[in-house]
């Protein structure tokens, strides 16, 4: 859903902020400039955008024109990023600005990741002030949300700087459509992550996603391989998409194969939206089948989502099989998890960020 805005934040509305030139640039032989926060690097003349819409060639330079705007603000439990990992039972001030890097036909927030209206980004929020309001507000960290964080990435880091200067945590909820130069940039100050796994073959991100499947898989293997970022991934199932037993197996398998057992991977369930009204929503057997898959292939931890459904969501002990965190949609009925995540019962370590209590909200 689309944000809400945090209205005792004091958070003006401002329609004119600044925009900044970035460092993600490389200038072609035919005089254009190559826009290389992602992979598909678009090639731009003077005053043209980019497919996301906010990064701009402008007085010979790529620039971000959403930097210091939002278009929304909204505290939310951590487990709706989803997170079911990191700091349980926490709150998140999420935020997002607009445009994205992909053009997913069944994108769930279209209205902002597609919007191509100023009054879109109408308030201001400097990096210090979205801090300090993370702060008052109780939350434990920021996440960088509604629309993907590639494409305002210089904004990002900056508020990711200044929450850890005062103690708040980041966190991307992303796509992982990322240049490689940039997505180190931007992991060296993230705490957790999130990645939308969208399909495991080609075909699909090409032809409901407008991208590559490579590119995502290749930023999973980075955060897994050289960053000590929390990850954990979703893949939205969609009806005769890519809920099928063979793909649903071979995207478990490569998850457990190359990015280890303990990853959490939630199914999450579509409803019509966007471009893809005339699809049904996900059945919930569909869910519970991929998560059996998910499970048979070795992952440890695999959560059902946008369902109610407690097995689904609980994190259940790898060693003894003790429910450690019983979740009823994002609230946390039950707690069995003692000092650094171990298993009250058998003392085996739960992987994640944990504390011996589940945060307040």
């Amino acid at each position: 859903m689309p944000p809400s805005t945090l209205r005792a934040s004091g958070l003006p509305r401002d329609t004119s902020g600044p925009v900044v030139a970035t460092g993600y640039a490389t200038r072609l032989s035919d005089g254009r400039l190559q826009c290389d926060a992602c992979p598909r690097s678009c090639r731009l003349h003077e005053g043209q955008r980019g497919l996301c819409f906010v990064r701009a060639r402008q007085d010979d330079r790529i620039v971000l024109t959403s930097y210091g705007r939002s278009s929304g603000f909204h505290v939310d439990p951590i487990e709706k990023k989803p997170l079911n990992h990191f700091l349980p039972g926490t709150g998140v001030l999420s935020f997002g600005t607009a445009g994205c890097n992909l053009s997913c036909r069944f994108c769930q927030n279209w209205d902002i990741s597609k919007s191509r209206e100023t009054d879109t980004l109408a308030h201001a929020a400097s990096p210090e002030r979205l801090a300090r309001t993370a702060m008052e507000s109780g939350c434990r960290s920021v996440a960088f949300t509604y629309n993907d964080p590639v494409v305002f990435q210089e904004y990002a880091v900056d508020v990711a700087e200044a929450c850890r200067e005062i103690g708040i945590r980041s966190v991307a909820v992303t796509a992982g459509y990322h240049g490689r130069r940039a997505r180190r940039d931007f992991y060296r100050w993230m705490d957790a992550a999130n990645v939308d796994l969208k399909g495991f073959t080609e075909a699909f991100y090409r032809r409901l996603c407008g991208g590559a499947l490579q590119p995502v898989l290749e930023t999973l293997l980075y955060i897994r391989q050289e960053t000590h970022v929390w990850l954990e991934i979703t893949t939205l199932l969609i009806p005769g998409e890519n809920d099928s037993d063979a793909e649903l197996d071979r995207l478990t398998g490569w998850v457990a194969g190359h990015l280890g057992p303990e990853t959490p991977v939630h199914f999450t369930a579509f409803h019509p939206d966007w471009m893809m009204r005339d699809r049904p929503p996900t059945p919930p057997a569909t869910l519970h089948r991929a998560r059996r898959i998910a499970l048979g292939n070795g992952l440890r931890f695999s959560y059902t989502g946008n369902i109610r459904n407690e097995e689904g969501g609980t994190t259940f002990c790898s060693g003894c099989g003790t429910a450690l965190v019983v979740r009823n949609g994002y609230d946390i009925r039950e707690w069995r998890l003692a000092e650094g995540g171990r298993c009250c019962r058998c003392e085996a370590v739960c992987p994640g960020v944990f504390e011996s209590h589940p945060g307040p909200r």
